[in-house]
């Protein structure tokens, strides 16, 4: 398990799935917020949930989230799009409703840079989120990236269209580097 102060990021286990698929993907309004293709129905026990069990890939690292205190798994996050060849990755934080606003997803963020960086040897690492996304753009900073960018009206969420921002973070840029 790779640690930070609050949570624990770990390969996602049988159990996880029901729980992260029922709070995190079957929430449409939120759901529809944090990803980009639109919200179809399917079920938690289906190989096309986002949640469910996948084998280890080069170009993406699924983790659950478990808050270090409860030992409950208080989320999902991810390391996508990894590009071994400019080494470069994305990563995405998606937390249970309960666990929100405390602090966890700062430390999801930071985890995941360690991960990146130090596990992975990436040199960049970006994060996109909704412009309007203030617990995001808080963990991205916080963590230490820069916001590289505003894309104009780029997300179809909910009934209209919204800004998307993207952080960008360096290997030497990161904290304690």
């Amino acid at each position: 398990m790779l640690r930070g102060d609050k949570v624990g990021l770990r390969a996602r286990h049988a159990a996880d799935t029901p729980i992260l698929h029922a709070e995190l993907y079957d929430d449409v309004v939120v759901r529809s917020r944090a990803n980009t293709r639109p919200w179809l129905p399917i079920s938690p026990d289906s190989d096309d949930s986002p949640f469910a069990i996948t084998e280890p890939s080069d170009t993406v690292a699924l983790f659950s989230v478990v808050d270090l205190d409860s030992d409950e798994v208080a989320g999902a996050a991810q390391l996508w799009g990894i590009d071994l060849h400019n080494r470069s990755g994305n990563l995405g934080v998606t937390l249970r409703p309960s666990f929100r606003g405390r602090g966890l997803g700062t430390d999801v963020v930071r985890v995941l840079v360690r991960y990146g960086f130090d596990t992975r040897g990436l040199h960049r690492l970006q994060l996109g989120t909704l412009a309007d996304n203030e617990a995001m753009i808080h963990a991205a900073k916080a963590a230490g990236f820069t916001l590289e960018g505003t894309l104009r009206e780029a997300a179809w969420a909910n009934g209209a269209f919204v800004d998307e921002v993207t952080f960008g973070l360096l290997a030497a840029e990161q904290p304690g580097a």
